[in-house]
Formats: C-alpha cells, sequence, structure tokens
C-alpha cells in the first residue's frame, strides 16, 4: 500500500513480478504487526486490510501467516489465522528465547478456542548468534545447518531456509541465487530448491497427514524483548486511545446511520489504516528511534482527528432526534460497552451555570456533585443501567441544588480513610495505602504489616537491546519511593471522594487523584508523572492476601494463566508478562484485579501484583519517554472470580460513559435505546 502510494514506479515492477511468478506475496496481515500490544479488533482488521489488498491489487488469497520477526505470539492468533480463511503460520522468532528453546520446529498450534493451525519454525542457524535467522544465507554450510537443527526428521524431510538480507531491506543477492542453483544436486548436501512458502506448506501438509505430528496448546511466549511492553509509553497509550475511539465511532456511526446519517466509510478507513501502520512491531513496542515517534505522534493526531470527527457527528445526530419533552437541559449518556452499565459521568457545566440537580427520564433524583475541572466547573452524577451498546437520558434543574438521594450508597472520609459501601481504606502520611478492609467479604484486602500503592524504581541496564529488553536481574537494584508524599483530600461529595498524592524522587515527580465511588467499584488511581530517568524503570505494587499457583492475564478475545511462582526454568522465564485491560489473582471464591487504562507490562510473583509504568533506555533514542505521561490504573477486589465483574470493570475504565448536552425538542428517538436489543 505505502509502496503504491509512494513509490507507484517500483510497486509496478513489483506488481509485473508477482504476475510472473517471481515475486511471492505474502504476509497475510496489512504490515508485520505486534502480537501482544496489538488489541483484539485491531488483529482483526490487520488481517482483513492485509487480506483485502492482497486480493484486489494481486488476486490472491495468502495461505501463510508470515510473521518472522514479531516479540511473542498471543494465544488469540491461530482461531484468527483460520477465521481469516489462511491455514499456516511461520515464525523464527521463537529460537531466540534466552532460557528454553523450542522442542519442535513442525507442530499444530492450538488456540485459544481449540483450533489448530499447522505451524513451521524455520532452523536456519546464524553465524554470530544462538538463534535462528530468517536472514540465511544460501551456503553448504547453512544449508546442512539448517537440516541438522530441525527436530521432526522422523516426520518430514523437507525444511524452509529464508535467505536474503530481509531485516532492513536487501532481499537475496546475485550470489546467494548462484549458490543455490549450484546446490540444487550438489553430493554430501541436502538438496536445494528454489519455490515459495505456501507451496512449502502444502507439501508438509500432505507429509505430516496421518503421522503423529506435536500440538503447542497455548501462547508462543518470547523470553526475551520484555522491555517492549512498557518503553515508550506515550505511543503505546495513543494506541490504546485509538482503538476504543474507534470502536465508539463505528457502533454510534451505524446508530446513527439509522436514522439516515450517511456512514462516514472513508475517513474511519484511512483512520484504521494509520492505526494499523503504527502496530508495526518496532513502532508499538517502543524499538525504534526517536524520529519514529514524532512521525507516529503526528500521524495519532491525524487518527484522533478523523475518528473524534465521526464520532462528534454521530452523536450530535442521535441526541438531535431523541424525543426531549419539557423545559429541562438534558444529558444523553452513552454507552459503547455490550453490557448495560451503571457507572460515573462527569461533563463540563455549561457558562454560567451554578449548581444544579440530575434526575433520570422518569425523574429519579441521581447523586451528583459539582466538582473543578481542567476548563472549568464539571458535575459528576450516577448513571443507572444506561443500555448496553446505546444511550439514557437525564436531565439537570438548574433551580434546585443537588437532591438528597436517601436510598443511594454514599462515601465518607475521615482523616485519610475512606469508606463506601463496599471497602474502608486507609492511607497514612505517605499517601501508601496501609489498610484496605472488603465489606463485602469481611476480610483484609492487604497482607498484615503490607502497604500498596508503593512505587518501585529498578535500575534497568539490558546486556544487549536497551530499548527492548528487562533483564531478570534487574531486581537486584531495587529502591522503595516510600519517603515524604504531599497528601490532602480534594472532592468529597455522594458521588466520589478524591484523594491527592504528590510524590517527587530523583529528577521526577507524580501526581496522583485516588477516587473512591459510592457506587462503582474500582478504586482509580489516575495518575501524571513528569519523567526525568535514565536505565531506569518504574513499578507500582500491590501485595495482596491472596495465594495462587496462577495468575490470570487479559489477551485478545479472551485470558490465560501464567505461573506465579519459579519452580522450573519455563517459569522463571516469564518474568515480566504482557496483558491487555487487567489481570487478577484470585483463589476460588475471592480474588483482587489491577486493571489499567494503556500499559501492558505485568509481574504476579507469590502474592504481589505489580504493573510496570515506564522505563527510561537511551538506545536508539537517547530521551525515550522523557517528559509528561497521564495514565490510571484501578485496584478491584472481588469476591468469586474475575468472572464476576473484572471484565466489565476494565471495559469501564477504558470507556468511560459520554454524555452530551440537548435543549429540550421533539424527537423520533426514544428516552434510551440499546443497538443490541
Amino acid at each position: 500500500y505505502y509502496t503504491k502510494r509512494d513509490f507507484p514506479e517500483v510497486y509496478e515492477q513489483i506488481k509485473r513480478r508477482v504476475a510472473e511468478g517471481r515475486w511471492e506475496a505474502t504476509g497475510g496481515m496489512w504490515l508485520e504487526a505486534d502480537c501482544n500490544l496489538t488489541g483484539a479488533e485491531s488483529l482483526v482488521r490487520q488481517f482483513l486490510y492485509g487480506r483485502r489488498f492482497f486480493r484486489q491489487e494481486f488476486g490472491l488469497d495468502c495461505e501463510t501467516l508470515w510473521l518472522p520477526d514479531v516479540f511473542g505470539y498471543s494465544w488469540a492468533l491461530p482461531q484468527l489465522i483460520k477465521a481469516a480463511g489462511m491455514k499456516y503460520f511461520m515464525t523464527t522468532k521463537i529460537s531466540w528465547s534466552q532460557y528454553n528453546q523450542p522442542v519442535n520446529d513442525t507442530f499444530y498450534w492450538q488456540g485459544i478456542d481449540g483450533t489448530k493451525v499447522l505451524t513451521h519454525f524455520i532452523t536456519t542457524p546464524s553465524d554470530t548468534n544462538w538463534f535462528k535467522t530468517y536472514n540465511g544465507d544460501v551456503t553448504p554450510k547453512s544449508v546442512k545447518g539448517t537440516w541438522d537443527a530441525y527436530h521432526q526428521k522422523d516426520i518430514n524431510d523437507e525444511v524452509l531456509l529464508s535467505f536474503g538480507y530481509g531485516d532492513g531491506g536487501g532481499g537475496p543477492t546475485k550470489e546467494m541465487l548462484e549458490t543455490a542453483r549450484r546446490l540444487r544436486d550438489f553430493p554430501a548436501a541436502p538438496q536445494v530448491t528454489i519455490g515459495t512458502a505456501d507451496d512449502y506448506f502444502r507439501r508438509l501438509e500432505k507429509r505430516v497427514e496421518g503421522k503423529r505430528v506435536p500440538v503447542w496448546n497455548g501462547e508462543l511466549y518470547l523470553e526475551y524483548h520484555r522491555g517492549t511492553y512498557t518503553t515508550q509509553g506515550r505511543n503505546k497509550r495513543a494506541n490504546r486511545k485509538a482503538e476504543i475511539l474507534y470502536h465508539a465511532a463505528e457502533l454510534y456511526s451505524s446508530l446513527a446511520g439509522l436514522i439516515g446519517k450517511p456512514y462516514p466509510r472513508n475517513h474511519l478507513s484511512e483512520g484504521w489504516k494509520l492505526i494499523l501502520l503504527n502496530q508495526f512491531h518496532d513502532i508499538i513496542p517502543g524499538s525504534s528511534i526517536a524520529e519514529v515517534y514524532e512521525e507516529s505522534q503526528a500521524q495519532y493526531a491525524e487518527i484522533r482527528a478523523y475518528g473524534e470527527k465521526a464520532l462528534d457527528d454521530a452523536l450530535g445526530a442521535i441526541a438531535a432526534n431523541v424525543d426531549l419533552p419539557g423545559n429541562h437541559p438534558a444529558l444523553i449518556v452513552f454507552n459503547p460497552a455490550p453490557f448495560d452499565r451503571t457507572d460515573v459521568v462527569t461533563a463540563k457545566l455549561p457558562a454560567g451555570w451554578g449548581a444544579c440537580s440530575i434526575v433520570d427520564a422518569a425523574g429519579k433524583p441521581a447523586p451528583s456533585q459539582i466538582v473543578a475541572g481542567p476548563n472549568g466547573p464539571q458535575i459528576v452524577f450516577e448513571a443507572v443501567s444506561v443500555p448496553a451498546c446505546g444511550y439514557a437520558t437525564y436531565f439537570a434543574r438548574t433551580d434546585a441544588q443537588p437532591a438528597a438521594v436517601t436510598d443511594s450508597p454514599d462515601v465518607t472520609v475521615h482523616g485519610l480513610t475512606f469508606e463506601n459501601t463496599a471497602y474502608r481504606a486507609t492511607f497514612d502520611e505517605r499517601g501508601l495505602l496501609t489498610g484496605l478492609y472488603d465489606k463485602t467479604a469481611s476480610r483484609e484486602v492487604l497482607p498484615p504489616g503490607a502497604v500498596g500503592n508503593l512505587f518501585q524504581t529498578f535500575e534497568d541496564k539490558s546486556i544487549r537491546f536497551d530499548a527492548w529488553d528487562i533483564d531478570i536481574f534487574y531486581q537486584d537494584k531495587m529502591t522503595l519511593q516510600d519517603g515524604p508524599a504531599m497528601v490532602r483530600v480534594v472532592e468529597t461529595g455522594p458521588v466520589r471522594a478524591t484523594l491527592e498524592l504528590t510524590r517527587r524522587f530523583s529528577r521526577s515527580t507524580v501526581r496522583q487523584l485516588v477516587r473512591f465511588y459510592a457506587l462503582t467499584p474500582r478504586i482509580d488511581f489516575a495518575t501524571e508523572i513528569d519523567w526525568h530517568e535514565k536505565h531506569t524503570l518504574l513499578k507500582v505494587a500491590f501485595p495482596v492476601d491472596v495465594r495462587s499457583t496462577e495468575a490470570t492475564y487479559e489477551i485478545q478475545f479472551g485470558n490465560v494463566q501464567r505461573p506465579t511462582h519459579w519452580n522450573t526454568s519455563w517459569d522463571w522465564a516469564r518474568f515480566e508478562t504482557c496483558a491487555q485491560k487487567w489481570v487478577d489473582l484470585g483463589e476460588g471464591d475471592y480474588g483482587v484485579s489491577l486493571l489499567n487504562d494503556c500499559k501492558y507490562g505485568h509481574d504476579i510473583k507469590d502474592n504481589v501484583i505489580r504493573l510496570s509504568l515506564l522505563r527510561s533506555p537511551v538506545s536508539p533514542d537517547p530521551h525515550a519517554d522523557e517528559g509528561h505521561h497521564e495514565f490510571t490504573y484501578s485496584l478491584l477486589p472481588h469476591r468469586g472470580s474475575w468472572r464476576d465483574g473484572t471484565v466489565q470493570e476494565a471495559y469501564g475504565l477504558n470507556n468511560p460513559l459520554a454524555a452530551i448536552w440537548q435543549e429540550p425538542h421533539a424527537g423520533t428517538l426514544p428516552a434510551s435505546l440499546s443497538l443490541v436489543r
């Protein structure tokens, strides 16, 4: 796509070579995307846009997902490969693993839903490293080495050697092609034939038919490049926010289409292409040079412009058609989640407004309070059971103070202790969480003597790849950031209470707004950091009074269980892992979840849940992550398992209820509506 756009003459030459059978157009995705950080819908779009392009431009349906250089492979991939109409999967990156090498090179990879995909790892040795390479040379040594390293000789006698200067471009040389010709029937060496990946996999499928082919059931975790879950945090935040924005924009543009508004297909399509571009496996992981992220931030601004216009236009069209009788201004509250939601709504007050109260469409008062916002006063209120993929209507009465709601829960503050119907939380003068009593389960969440929301910094100097790697010995040099902090209560009211924490360490400053709600069970830690460290990793830790040998991590379209112990090398190799919006440590009838709105790196060892917040490598970008950062993580203790509310609360954190003001008017739409009912 980008070659066609920027270098049309070169692109026409490529098309001719494809038509001549001299260039294999394969891959399966829009580009070679990261498969850990990329969200679920984005992975689907990588296949959708990629396969559509190959079909329209070359008349081809790729059969092989070709991802040689991606930093680990989600357990969700096999079902997506098959659902996209593909059959096979190839990589070699797993051979980079530090501690445990693949035990099989040809196998069926079984996905989270039971789907199996025939998979092959390239076994070409590298001349200078322990791992196998997709940048192979065609020499007797590399050809024999590829065969010698292959594990499944009992079921297959043909292996794949990918040759040429593929990492960074360049392709094969004339010398490589001539050597391949000479090795076609060279005595005492494996025979060499040049062909295509799809043809190879078709032959491989026939060769292994009826034989005992190993099955790998689980994620393909790369024991390397664990720092890519955290490096360049602003870029990762922009990706998450874009994924969330485009989901809402498409949903409500579809709903607006039911009342005659044209669907903004072109703008959303162009925005999606930019989202997919920035999920390239050296951009979103944080392993590119500084200039890449300057360009990427400009592209994310363009992405936001496309998405926000589509969303604003759709919400405005829907709101303008809702029937709003009476003479009170209305707030239309939109819920993009696929389930009904009870959550907090925040809306900017119109200029000149003073006190007001909020009632629902039936006239029932909703708890509300006026708070200071970045651009003037805001009203915060509790919206109850907003329909899934839809909206509900509330009205503002400007002639009245917020009404007392006698049957609604409250949140109270005594000193540095916050209490609602679910919890009683206590902080000390350092801003550390010293006590968290779960009233619904009659138990303490923190172990005796432990503190939560504890910032930890680590010397983070990797052996080889600075932006890519966190090495296992990073924990040897830890500093607890538990010194003095500025602590004050800045909000109280019937909807929420907020504690402000400000902490300095080294050359950086952290400011947090810790929010407790009357109805919403999350405890939100809205965080701003002015970050000016070098070779430092920042984590936040929550020790919990829960014991389990496994923890649960959200991945695309599901979750995966990973060990909380280091019994074997396969366990301790996963000392840092990736999750999407939540992780959970549970022991059957009770657990604690940690949610996030744009962070991916986690580790859960024994009973301590930690979230990686920031890094500061100096290569290839000498100023990576310096400056201002904003993000929110949330603590969610719960009865039962993560199935009893974690998914919904993580979705709520990432998809706040949106509200827009409307003056009374007649309309054809009801006061509340769901697109999925």
